[in-house]
């Protein structure tokens, strides 16, 4: 069942701002979140937990990997038989 809360917007430098619950926030999942993604959809303002990027720590992943050492190519270093007739 859905409750109707009524909260005021208040005025935010040119902009608008609200206080959100916390047992609408909790209710929702993004008691602890620090970011929120906001669409609008069909006139109704939206906030969701961002989605992980499909990529997320993989620059830190490398990063970790070039300290220990470990990033060596498997295969060497080894060209294509046109290469040198390429200009760079």
């Amino acid at each position: 069942m859905q409750h109707v809360i009524h909260i005021t917007l208040r005025a935010v430098g040119n902009s608008k701002g609200i206080v959100l619950p916390k047992p609408i926030l909790a209710q929702a999942g993004l008691a602890d979140a620090a970011r929120v993604e906001l669409t609008v959809e069909n006139g109704a303002i939206i906030l969701r937990r961002p989605v992980a990027s499909v990529r997320a720590g993989w620059e830190e992943a490398a990063e970790h990997i070039a300290r220990q050492g470990e990033d060596a190519l498997v295969m060497g270093e080894f060209g294509n038989e046109d290469d040198a007739g390429l200009i760079w």
